[in-house]
């Protein structure tokens, strides 16, 4: 049986000017911005100790996992030194909702875009119950 392998990609529309929200990302979130407005991420870049994987789920639809965002969906953007945006964000003017925190499989904290959507940062570990004191 054919299957899923992977995320091939992530697409959201604007609810305003996507350029300009396509270079707050760039900016604040370092996207590499390619000449077709958008950004190609490459797993052989991700140096994490997990090797790349990325974390599928759908949530109930009472769920308030992407509060204060009121859209459908949340991203979860692999990161490779939290500490270091979070210090990056705050100095940008971001808001950090919540975080940094860690967790068994990593280190997390929420920001919202400027469409209002709630982003999902994460520094992957592998998962170890150490790493909730980490």
């Amino acid at each position: 049986m054919a299957k899923v392998t992977g995320v091939g990609g992530v697409f959201f529309k604007s609810t305003g000017d996507n350029a300009v929200l396509a270079a707050w990302y760039q900016r604040h979130l370092g996207m590499p911005l390619e000449d077709f407005g958008g950004a190609v991420l490459r797993w052989p870049n991700d140096v994490a100790e997990d090797r790349g994987l990325t974390v599928w789920h759908v949530a109930e639809k009472d769920s308030k996992w992407f509060s204060p965002s009121t859209s459908s969906f949340m991203i979860n953007y692999r990161v490779d030194d939290l500490g270091e945006l979070v210090e990056q964000l705050r100095a940008g003017g971001v808001e950090v909702i919540q975080g940094p925190e860690s967790h068994e499989n990593g280190k997390f904290a929420w920001v919202m875009d400027p469409d209002g959507n709630k982003i999902e940062l994460w520094e992957p570990k592998l998962w170890d119950d150490r790493n909730k004191d980490a």
